[in-house]
């Protein structure tokens, strides 16, 4: 999903429970302790990510529920962090007690993605291009070993193991969140037993992998990007700007580009009259873009396209091997407007998995964001999460 889609003026969330999580959550810090090598083969020397848990581990150790991030996202799905931040978690009207992720019954776990891509912003904690190399002690850059899908399911599990979980309930992921929680039930079959995957993907398609490559191009293309070598004082913000521009409209359908119309950005400025001149819908566009990227490390959104465009499930040469591996229950919420991810994609997955025995239970969400409906249309789905996350 595509950046900061809670700033989006025109997002309200459509259907189901009103009221929000009110709790407060704290972002903590897992290191793995031992160098991590990559499935690539690459050496990672420190491994530090952030997560965040809302809820209780039961006695068992089987009511977790992990709560991978999608694209642009980071741990935090709920909640706020101070009483006066303005905005809380991406998921928040589904999390609490009574809610569809209760917290009364469940142990939920967030955790921040290896190359995250808001490296910058206080907050989330990474390791990725934008960390310090201890050899050098300057940030990596692209010297950063490659990265994939696999490589954050690899070091949620050693979290896991720290924290106690010794099954997880389920794995409920949006977009990119949802390919590590396919990730999990291909690889680690016998600990997951639900998945839930929202606006998903499998593996992306070959006209997906071409546009990505235009989101790494702009940047790449903006002479401040130095090879990847730039400092934190003159990054490229033009071409991660225009990315971040770029992956706004490939998450959002045409009816919630709609808020402005034809309107002028400027009520004196005719584009007839001049080529500077533009619609409101451009600045406003431009405007989301800008403010993402001052916190959003160019590399890192790099690092993390190329992981996306990396993954296939259970790293098998195709989606049908894939799948064969998972045993867990399944539940599929494409999004009906999704141009990222159609929906016929998911239909696919979905007559592959019952072919092969699984049980499997779809719901689409119905609004007018596209691909950003996993986050601003949830509550849609919410009676449905709730049962099968009870089945």
């Amino acid at each position: 999903m595509g950046p900061k889609t809670s700033s989006h003026k025109s997002v309200r969330p459509a259907g189901g429970p009103r009221s929000a999580y009110a709790g407060l959550v704290e972002k903590q810090v897992f290191e793995l302790g031992t160098p991590y090598v990559t499935v690539g083969g690459g050496t990672i020397k420190q491994v530090r990510v952030g997560y965040e848990t809302i809820g209780h581990l039961n006695a068992a150790g089987d009511n977790a529920i992990l709560v991978p991030h999608y694209f642009s996202g980071t741990s935090h799905f709920a909640g706020r962090y101070r009483p006066s931040d303005a905005l809380p978690g991406y998921w928040d009207l589904i999390v609490g007690p009574g809610k569809p992720l209760d917290t009364d019954r469940y142990f939920l776990i967030g955790v921040d993605s290896l190359a995250n891509v808001n490296a910058l912003d206080g907050t989330t904690v990474t390791t990725g291009p934008a960390s310090i190399d201890p050899d050098t002690g300057r940030p990596y850059g692209m010297r950063f070993p490659q990265v994939q899908i696999r490589d954050s399911v690899n070091v949620q599990k050693a979290l896991l193991d720290r924290l106690g979980v010794k099954r997880l309930h389920a794995v409920m992921g949006a977009s990119m969140g949802s390919m590590q929680g396919y990730e999990w039930a291909a690889v680690h079959p016998d600990l997951v037993d639900r998945l839930v995957a929202v606006v998903p993907c499998a593996s992306v398609d070959a006209y997906t992998l071409a546009r990505t490559r235009d989101l790494c191009a702009v940047i790449m293309l903006d002479p401040k990007w130095a090879r990847g070598d730039y400092a934190r004082t003159a990054r490229p913000l033009k071409g991660l700007a225009l990315a971040l521009r770029i992956l706004t409209l490939l998450s959002l359908a045409p009816p919630g580009c709609d808020i402005y119309g034809r309107q002028w950005a400027d009520p004196a400025k005719d584009p007839a009259s001049h080529m500077a001149h533009t619609y409101a819908i451009n600045t406003y566009i431009d405007s989301l873009a800008e403010a993402s990227a001052q916190t959003i490390d160019a590399n890192s959104l790099i690092y993390t396209a190329r992981a996306n465009e990396l993954f296939t499930v259970g790293g098998a040469p195709t989606l049908e091997e894939g799948l064969k591996a998972i045993k867990a229950k399944v539940l599929l919420i494409p999004a009906k407007n999704d141009r990222l991810f159609p929906p016929e994609q998911t239909r696919k997955v979905r007559d592959l998995l019952r072919a092969q025995g699984n049980e499997v239970e779809y719901f689409e969400l119905d609004g007018p964001f596209g691909h950003l409906d996993g986050a601003t249309s949830i509550t849609q789905a919410g009676a449905v999460v709730a049962r099968f996350l009870g089945s």
